[in-house]
């Protein structure tokens, strides 16, 4: 028996079960073997199926074109501090050592890649740095994902008081920007 980790398959040894757990995946989808102890004759034997199955498995899941991952933001509040996912209230200590307070944002404009940028509450007041924030956020959200994105975030934020109340009217695009291409919006306060 090899006791280093085999790549797609698992030991499974319960009360009543013991074998060998071969699975993959392609697009979301699961394959899956299970390989007895009791069914082979023993562990080791078990073991050698599995792999022989793993290594087939492998290889037909490999011939499957992989379909790109569909990319959706988080913009559900309900665990968020504020009550905007990618907006959290943070203390930073600067180089002489005092601690500023400020918000910052993070957003992520392609896969596996993450921005962040904050706002000053010494230099722009709580209020108006958590407005930035938000109109940042959204900004670079809609610039991600597309336009379409814009009616899931007023959905989303609708009724919330500390967005200031968001409804559709309170977002302006401006298209006399170069932003209007990119659906940018302000927050109206």
């Amino acid at each position: 028996m090899k006791s280093a980790k085999e790549p797609g398959i698992s030991r499974i040894d319960t009360d009543s079960t013991h074998g060998w757990y071969v699975r993959a995946y392609r697009n979301g989808e699961v394959k899956s073997k299970f390989f007895s102890d009791r069914k082979y004759g023993d562990i080791d034997a078990a073991l050698t199926e599995a792999r022989k199955h793993r290594d087939l498995l492998f290889a037909t899941v490999a011939r499957q074109p992989k379909e790109p991952r569909k990319r959706s933001p988080q913009i559900s509040a309900k665990r968020s501090g504020t009550g905007v996912v990618g907006v959290t209230r943070t203390d930073k200590r600067s180089a002489n050592g005092n601690t500023l307070t400020c918000y910052s944002v993070s957003w992520r404009p392609e896969p596996n890649v993450q921005k962040c940028t904050s706002f000053s509450w010494e230099k722009y007041g709580e209020e108006e740095a958590f407005r930035m924030a938000v109109t940042h956020r959204f900004e670079r959200l809609i610039e991600a994902y597309g336009a379409g994105i814009k009616e899931r975030l007023l959905k989303e934020h609708q009724g919330n008081d500390r967005i200031l109340g968001f409804d559709s009217e309170e977002f302006e695009c401006d298209p006399a920007s170069d932003g209007a291409e990119r659906n940018d919006f302000a927050l109206v306060v």
